[in-house]
Formats: structure tokens, sequence, C-alpha cells
């Protein structure tokens, strides 16, 4: 456990393997997503990541000709870790829930909270589009696969904005309510959409006992 966090302990470094685990990325694209890190930083994160394994940096091919940092195969292992930890933090009563969340953080949630037991007998596609990102959430065998990137002929496609996206996981608002409000788009059955956001309750908050 010590060594792990010698390599992985450092401020950001678990923010910044979570923005590559749906897939890689420009280092300005994970700039965007870590809004509060600064350039030297993430240089020096980026850095320390890929001498110790957990990530390599990588060319594209022309046209693109881009720089693009992705995981390796062992730093990906650190998914259900980060997944683990982000459910676990999210019970703590004093984590602020009107925080600024990224959209790769906002996916990643999907994971962390979903509910196997009330995906039972649900095999569904959908395409879930948040402004210029899309997503492919496949749901099968009480499991729940997310990918970057569109599918064909998806049984539901949601386009909607992350900011409604995470307000609907909160149940601070109805899908119905967001509907008429034209703030999110539905292809599909709306009942079917009900028991997909119905598959991601919310963790009930740590109790706490406060001694005197």
């Amino acid at each position: 456990m010590a060594h792990g966090l010698e390599l992985i302990g450092e401020r950001w470094a678990l923010l910044v393997v979570r923005e590559l685990l749906l897939g890689p990325k420009r280092f300005t694209d994970l700039r965007t997503g870590l809004p509060g890190i600064s350039a030297d930083v993430l240089t020096q994160r980026l850095r320390e990541l890929q001498e110790v394994g957990v990530l390599q940096r990588r060319k594209l091919a022309p046209p693109a000709g881009s720089w693009i940092y992705e995981l390796t195969e062992w730093g990906a292992e650190l998914e259900p870790t980060i997944t683990r930890l982000g459910r676990w933090s999210s019970r703590s009563p004093s984590m602020r829930r009107d925080a600024a969340i990224s959209v790769d953080s906002l996916i990643l949630s999907l994971k962390a909270l979903f509910d196997p037991h009330a995906a039972q007998e649900l095999d569904l596609t959908l395409d879930l589009r948040l402004g210029e990102d899309q997503f492919r959430i496949k749901i099968a065998n009480a499991t729940i696969e997310l990918t970057r990137g569109g599918t064909k002929q998806p049984d539901l496609t949601i386009e909607t904005a992350p900011d409604t996206l995470a307000a609907l996981l909160r149940n601070d608002r109805q899908l119905a309510e967001a509907l008429t409000a034209g703030d999110l788009t539905l292809t599909g059955a709306e009942a079917t959409a009900e028991r997909f956001f119905n598959l991601f309750p919310p963790p009930e908050p740590a109790t706490i006992a406060h001694h005197l």
C-alpha cells in the first residue's frame, strides 16, 4: 500500500488516471477535464506516471499527428480502485453536491453508482450525447460497460447537458420535467429511459458519530 501511494499518491495523479480511463487524450483535453491544475503540474504528473509505467505517450498517425496520453494495460487496472474510491467518497456528509464535475468523471460515476440488482434481465444499448462528447453504454447480464463514441442502432439515445444529467442522477430533477423544459432530447421509449436512471441510486450518506 505504501509503495502504491508512492506511485499514484501525489496530488492530481489519480485524477489524471481517471481522465484517461475512457480512452486517450491530448494534453489540452486533460487540462479541460482538470480545470484546477496548472500546465506545469500536469506536465510533471504525466512525466511521473509515465516513468513508473502507469501511462504512455504516443503520436497519432497523419493527418492528425497529435501527441496523446493513454493508460498502459497495468495502469488501466486502476479503474476498479478509482470507481470504488469514488463511491466511498460520495457517502461523505461533507461532500459538496454542487461541486464542478468533468464529463468523464460524470460518466464514470455511472459505474460507481450502478446497481446490478436493478438491472436484472435488462439488455440495453444506449447512446449518451453530452455536447461534443458521445458515449456508448451497454447494460447486459447485470453489468455495465462504458466506452467513448457512439453505436449503430442503439435502443435509446439521450442528448443533454452534463449539469442536467448530474441533476437527474441526484434526483434533483425528474426526467419528464427535463423533457418538457427541452433540456433533454430522447429517442426511444420514455419508460426505458426512466428505468435507466433508476439504475444509479445515490448512496446513503455515512453516519458519523461525534463524541464530546
